[in-house]
Formats: structure tokens, sequence, C-alpha cells
């Protein structure tokens, strides 16, 4: 028996395929026991399976047997294989590959061999040991220098330790080639904010400032990036808008910039929609 190979059916294939995809690639192969391209292809899949130790899932699917699945997922031809990661396909392929190209197909999405460097780096980070995780993160990148997670969880270490001209200079050797470009982007927000950022003094201090001197910018930018920096993004949103408001040119409009580079720290939340809407219509006044 292959540990790391299954037959579903449409009644496991959200278990098996979609929530498994969450923490493991599931390369899903859909065949027929007629078809003789199938047959060759199954036990080269099933081989490699094997052979990668678990960095990828096999889910074989009987498309006679699972009509519906098959045609919920467009299969018009087979062999069909499609390769989930987080609960979505992210590429395929159709027909006997031979084994050379399945794996040329497969290496770009499956975990590095030193993910668990990362996974330990990650531990040491989250209890405090910041150097001890950087070193485990080279360990992990001399293993294998083109693990691009493990070299961007290095970069946020490094921001987050106020390394940054290291972090800057190993966030533009990635510029142009990294593919997860969101946390790319992220990161060169966060890496920006932390540059930006003005002499450290406490909240209540600033508060005191601003209620005392409500035009004192100085003050009001201070708090927004302190507020930035513990990812209390509304509050500072709304000082950088009133540094808009009140002067668009100071410091080189660093208002409106800082509240774009939080636009990108903040993703999908729901709170940028409203800000960029301030924000375009204060411009346009």
């Amino acid at each position: 028996m292959n540990p790391y190979a299954d037959d579903v059916r449409g009644d496991d294939f959200e278990v098996k395929v979609i929530q498994a995809s969450y923490h493991t690639p599931v390369l899903v192969d859909f065949w027929a026991a007629w078809c003789g391209p199938c047959r060759a292809l199954k036990p080269i899949l099933e081989k490699l399976a094997e052979e990668y130790g678990g960095r990828f899932r096999l889910a074989k699917v009987d498309s006679d047997a699972e009509q519906a699945l098959a045609q919920r997922y467009g299969v018009r031809g087979i062999p069909d294989v499609r390769l989930f990661v987080d609960g979505k396909i992210v590429d395929g392929f159709s027909g006997a590959l031979p084994e050379s190209r399945i794996r040329a197909f497969l290496e770009p999405h499956l975990p590095s061999l030193a993910e668990p460097l990362r996974l330990e780096a990650r531990r040491l980070a989250e209890a405090g040991d910041i150097p001890a995780a950087l070193a485990v993160l080279d360990e992990a990148l001399a293993q294998d220098p083109a693990f691009e997670a493990a070299r961007l969880d290095q970069i946020e270490l490094r921001i987050d330790n106020g390394d940054l001209e290291p972090a800057a200079s190993l966030l533009k050797a990635l510029e142009y080639r990294a593919r997860d470009e969101d946390r790319l982007k992220t990161l060169q927000a966060r890496l920006a904010l932390r540059n930006n950022q003005p002499q450290a003094a406490s909240a209540t201090e600033l508060e005191a400032r601003l209620v005392a001197a409500p035009e004192d910018l100085d003050a009001r930018f201070a708090l927004a990036t302190l507020l930035a920096g513990q990812a209390d993004y509304e509050p500072a949103l709304r000082h950088l808008l009133e540094i808009v408001r009140r002067d668009r040119g100071y410091r080189d409009d660093i208002g409106r910039k800082t509240m774009l580079q939080l636009f990108d720290l903040m993703g999908a939340d729901p709170r940028v929609r409203e800000f960029r809407a301030e924000l375009a219509a204060l411009l346009n006044r």
C-alpha cells in the first residue's frame, strides 16, 4: 500500500483533496479502467508520490464511477491531472506525460525539503529568540537557496528586528522574481513604514501633544506610525488622513504616501476601500 496515495470518491473529495491541500499539495488523477494512457500514467504517479515521501499526496478518481466530480472540474478527456494547493487548482495537465516532465511539473509547487527548518525558525521567532531563528533560516537557505518562503521569513524577521539595510538588500534581490508577489509587496510596505518612523515616543505623550496643538503634524505623524506598527490601522489612517487634509505638502506628501503603504499592508481588509474613497474625495475637492 502506498501511504501517500488514496482512491477518492465524491463523498470524501472535500476532506481528502480540498481540505488536505491546505496542508500538502494534492495531485488529482482522473482516470478510467478502460483508458490505456491512464494505465501507463498511474504507476508513474504512484511511484513519484512514494518517492517524494509526502511532499504531495496523490488522489485517484475513477471518472466513470464519479461522473459528477469529473463534470464539476470540466474533465473531457482522460487521464486528466489537476494539482490542488490551498483548496484551489493551481496547475494541471492531460495525457500520459513521461516521468521527467511530471517531475518538472511538480517541483515548482512542492514544499522545500528545508521546510522543517523553516517551521523550527518560526517556533524560535514566536518564542522571542530572533538570532536563533535567523541562524536556522540561514541553514534552510544553505540547504535550498531557492526556498523563497524562508527568504521572505528572513526579511520579515530582519524588519521586525530593526535590521533595515540587510532587509532592503534582500528585498531588492527578490523584487522582480518573487512568486509570492503579495507577500513581497507587504514586506516592502512594512520596510517603508519602518524607514519613515520618527524617533520613538509613547502614544500617551503624542496624544497629549495633539490635545495641546492639533496642528502639530510631527506629533500626528509619529502617532500614526506608532499605531501602524502595532497593526492598529484604523486610527493610524485617520491621523494620516488628517495630515493630508491639513497640509498635503507636509514632508513631501508623506501622509498620502504612508496611507498607500498601509493599504498594501492591509490587503483585502474592507476598511481599505473606505479609506481609499475618503482619500480620493479629499484630494479631488
